[in-house]
């Protein structure tokens, strides 16, 4: 087995779905279709090794391994018309981040207003165990790829715009991609 073999290998299985979801007691697996999967991706494409890939219309992130293969996981995004698209870079990593509606999140659901001063991270936080953040140019973009506390979300156009993860898999990408790593969102 070489070095790539071993750590998707590990990957797979540090981000296997018989891990607990941070906020819940009983265990939550993924659909079948909506785990963590080794797979080719067109080297035409021109993705670049390192590289977030997320893909809107088919609910999956791609973690590029080298131009041809990738890590592809189930995500949840966000509801018609609320997507981000595009390049950015994950300029910030926060773990149990804490959460703020913006003022769009509020005028669309008022019951978000009690959290108008912010919600400290931990288990009941919708940005679940970690955030990876979204800037282009330097700016917040306000798009985050997160975990969750709703995991059975994943495979839905359920969020405000982001991009949310099983909290295990966005754990795994937290601790392997550095700051500075490209996202596209398509």
């Amino acid at each position: 087995m070489n070095r790539r073999e071993f750590l998707i290998t590990t990957a797979t299985t540090l981000a296997a779905p018989h891990i607990l979801n941070a906020s819940q007691e009983v265990p939550f697996e993924l659909m079948q279709h909506l785990q963590p999967k080794k797979v080719r991706v067109r080297k035409e494409l021109g993705f670049e090794p390192g590289q977030i890939v997320v893909t809107l219309q088919a609910y999956y992130l791609y973690h590029m391994q080298d131009e041809r293969n990738a890590i592809r996981y189930g995500v949840a995004v966000g509801k018609q018309g609320l997507n981000f698209s595009g390049d950015a870079i994950i300029q910030r990593k926060v773990e149990w981040p804490s959460w703020r509606p913006t003022k769009e999140m509020i005028d669309r659901n008022p019951g978000y207003a009690r959290y108008a001063t912010g919600m400290p991270g931990g288990p009941n936080n919708p940005l679940g165990s970690r955030a990876l953040y979204l800037y282009q140019n330097g700016q917040d973009t306000m798009f985050r790829i997160h975990g969750t506390n709703a995991p059975q979300s994943i495979g839905t156009p359920s969020s405000n715009g982001c991009i949310r993860m099983y909290n295990a898999h966005v754990e795994y990408l937290y601790n392997v991609i550095p700051l500075g790593t490209k996202v596209t969102i398509m």
